[in-house]
């Protein structure tokens, strides 16, 4: 028999987990030719979280996974299925998703990983939305993890002082109170591929000595044409996501953009009329952490207690591939 119900998804619980070490400014001062008032002034980073050499992307995601289905009041054996987005896995293969099961004992759960870069949560939210809306999944439970400073080159100033280690997490349900997920939009353009990539370590370069060598196992990135596509990119996004939803930019209470550097953050801004108070940010204390960035932001914001029923968060993030999304939540009791 075809289930034609269609159920209305939203977050129920919500998890964050950064590691202890931080490193700072003045760290990195002594690591590379830059000074905090440099990095502060074009990033707008103060300090960035770092795991510990065996902490690695399963075991950051599986503590943000714990907190979040403690909030969500869901036993791991309920979870339907595991999304992990990531672009730092333990390993190519098996999924990190598999092995975050294996960690939480979600024995019934289906896994699978989602490569999405920066723009990873919403993507993953995107398809967590679809599964639950169908009736497919009851409980879905999303995870952004990266461990970003496995390859991370500290002696280039000017990616190294960019990006942070952290994991976020998001039980997506088919009732209770919490985030309804709204509408959504995501993009692609991978003509501009080369302008923000890690270039060996796949099919095309394995790893060998000469690609080590070449230290092309750390991020490359062109940061200024990376720039002029982030703020583009994330403003269609996001007025595409607004107009689908039929609402007005004066209805939403809260901007929370993938958290990539203050610059991108303070432009995008700019393009809306949401006030700065009202534009979420924690880059200073996090760094740039990837697809775990919004929702990192997100459990920050939502353990604030400042989000009243029925007002608007849009989501938007963008990263590598190129890729990009935006999304709407909306706060519900019901």
């Amino acid at each position: 028999m075809i289930n034609n119900q269609r159920f209305t998804p939203r977050i129920t619980g919500l998890g964050a987990y950064l590691p202890e070490k931080i490193l700072s400014n003045s760290d990195l001062e002594a690591m590379v030719e830059t000074t905090d008032d440099w990095i502060v002034s074009r990033t707008g980073m103060k300090e960035r979280r770092i795991a510990h050499a065996e902490e690695f992307t399963s075991d950051m995601g599986a503590k943000a996974a714990l907190i979040a289905l403690e909030k969500a009041g869901v036993l791991a054996t309920d979870v339907d299925l595991i999304i992990c987005a990531t672009l730092t896995p333990d390993y190519t293969f098996p999924s990190t998703a598999a092995l975050l099961q294996k960690e939480l004992g979600a024995i019934n759960a289906a896994a699978f990983d989602v490569q999405a870069a920066c723009s990873g949560f919403i993507y993953g939210l995107s398809i967590a939305k679809a599964y639950v809306t169908s009736g497919i999944y009851k409980n879905i439970l999303l995870v952004a993890s990266e461990k970003l400073s496995s390859i991370v080159n500290y002696k280039d100033r000017n990616t190294c002082v960019l990006f942070g280690d952290g994991a976020c997490a998001a039980l997506i349900a088919n009732e209770g109170p919490g985030l309804v997920v709204g509408e959504t939009s995501l993009g692609a353009d991978g003509e501009q591929a080369s302008l923000l990539m890690l270039p060996a370590g796949g099919a095309r370069h394995p790893a060998s000595l000469e690609t080590v060598e070449k230290e092309m196992h750390f991020i490359f990135m062109d940061g200024k044409e990376t720039f002029k596509h982030a703020v583009r990119r994330m403003e269609a996004a996001a007025k595409e996501v607004l107009e689908k939803s039929g609402l007005k930019e004066a209805e939403i209470s809260w901007l929370i953009p993938h958290q990539a550097n203050i610059r991108i953050i303070d432009a995008m801004a700019k393009r809306f009329s949401v006030p700065d108070e009202r534009v979420y940010k924690t880059v200073h204390k996090y760094g740039n952490t990837s697809a775990s960035s919004i929702g990192i932001a997100l459990f920050d914001l939502m353990n604030e207690g400042v989000v009243n029923k029925g007002e608007h968060l849009l989501l938007v993030a963008f990263g590598a591939g190129l890729t990009w999304g935006a999304t709407i939540l909306t706060a519900t009791e019901e």
